[in-house]
């Protein structure tokens, strides 16, 4: 009877959201891609730039579903068209059905991918031996209502890809001698610093003649800060120079601070969230003197940022040169969970704001919504952990858990470790 009027109140805690979607889709299949056009930031900056902001009088739907009893299997479908719809503007709809060897690694599987557009019929492979770090791919439309080139009858690739190193090139099986490859690069990483470079035989005749083509070669070089890991902040800044006529710098940072909880339906424990802010910048110039048309610009920009307050709430923006969009989504944790999002574009050309919306269903990434003590951003997130230290205080600091810090992840749900170390 004593112990129970004792008993001591509840230590404080944090809560710690899940990201809205982390790891992001399109790494499911970056092994398809040539390294250079994934890294130095560019996958981040085009999740940022791209996801929830829907185009102006669209809407889209997606529904992205895996079965209880086989978690290898899963499939995506999606619907998108014009809001007030017109004869000539069609609803597109396809669908995505994908098999994968193992449920933790992404980079071993098969799809088929089906439209009312083409292709028609698609299939997708790939295969990854993380110990040897040599792959295969490739990428073939089955039917399709018109093939022009000979891209259209298949793209395969071999490609090797360690922490430090990563080469690779795609052909087409059914091209001629000089459409030989179509695409081949060549990266190497050195503690934050990343180079790279990718040849794409476009301009020239001969085979040797596109090989002194300047305009047939890119490279980039990127700084990077962070471990990849939504719990961890990152930074990553870029320079490129694609096919010696267009100028790129980009930056991106990825921000995990926290902040206070006044919120009546939360417990007194809990004394704070942890929010994710995320920023990015993309400026294009051309650097050749090749004519300009009225309608394209020498240069361009866009800047864009995203804030998640908690699980539920999502809000982002983008601004460029003729536009600047705003969108806020709203997502529940049931199971399968539903993202509601909504966007509005102001055209400064027309000076009309328009609006687009978006419907999600999914179940393929599992999330929890997890405590951990206030004086760290994250603790591995599989218990509640009690706050034995210091309590949470305006303006102080907080500190990073050890194995974030040691980059040691394994305890970690699958959705919150780093993308495995492959360039």
């Amino acid at each position: 009877m004593g112990n129970w009027l004792n008993k001591e109140p509840p230590p404080p805690v944090v809560l710690v959201p899940p990201l809205f979607d982390f790891p992001p889709l399109a790494a499911r299949t970056r092994m398809l891609e040539s390294s250079y056009n994934l890294l130095f930031g560019k996958l981040a900056l085009k999740c940022l730039f791209d996801d929830y902001f829907e185009e102006a009088r669209r809407f889209s739907a997606r529904i992205m579903l895996k079965p209880i009893d086989d978690p290898h299997v899963d499939l995506i479908a999606t619907v998108s068209g014009p809001l007030d719809h017109k004869p000539e503007e069609k609803i597109v709809g396809n669908a995505l059905f994908r098999w994968q060897s193992d449920v933790d690694d992404p980079h071993t599987f098969m799809d088929l991918f089906v439209s009312n557009s083409d292709p028609v019929l698609q299939i997708r492979s790939c295969l990854y031996s993380p110990k040897l770090g040599i792959g295969a791919f490739g990428i073939f439309p089955a039917l399709m209502k018109k093939r022009i080139s000979t891209e259209d009858y298949g793209v395969m690739g071999l490609r090797y890809g360690s922490e430090r190193l990563s080469f690779g090139a795609t052909l087409m099986p059914f091209a001629v001698k000089d459409e030989l490859p179509k695409c081949a690069w060549l990266i190497s990483k050195m503690g934050r610093l990343t180079v790279g470079v990718q040849y794409e035989p476009q301009y020239g005749g001969k085979e040797d003649v596109k090989l002194k083509n300047l305009t047939n070669w890119s490279c980039a070089v990127g700084y990077g800060v962070g471990s990849g890991s939504p719990l961890s902040p990152s930074f990553n800044f870029g320079l490129e120079l694609a096919k010696s006529s267009q100028f790129i710098a980009s930056f991106y940072q990825h921000v995990v601070v926290q902040r206070r909880v006044k919120n009546p339906f939360e417990e007194n424990e809990i004394v704070g969230i942890t929010n994710y802010i995320d920023f990015g910048f993309e400026l294009q110039t051309r650097v050749d003197d090749a004519k300009i048309s009225n309608h394209t610009p020498e240069s361009s920009f866009q800047v864009a940022a995203s804030w998640q307050a908690n699980k539920n709430f999502l809000l982002k923006g983008k601004l460029g040169p003729l536009s600047s969009t705003v969108s806020l989504a709203f997502k529940s944790w049931w199971k399968p969970s539903f993202t509601f999002n909504i966007s509005a574009t102001r055209d400064r050309t027309t000076g009309k704001t328009q609006y687009g919306f978006g419907l999600r269903v999914e179940n393929l990434r599992e999330a929890s919504y997890q405590r951990a003590d206030p004086n760290f951003v994250m603790l591995t997130p599989s218990k509640e952990h009690l706050a034995e230290g210091r309590i949470w205080k305006i303006g102080e600091r907080p500190m990073l858990q050890s194995d974030i810090n040691a980059g040691n992840f394994e305890d970690f749900p699958r959705e919150l470790r780093p993308m495995r170390k492959i360039l």
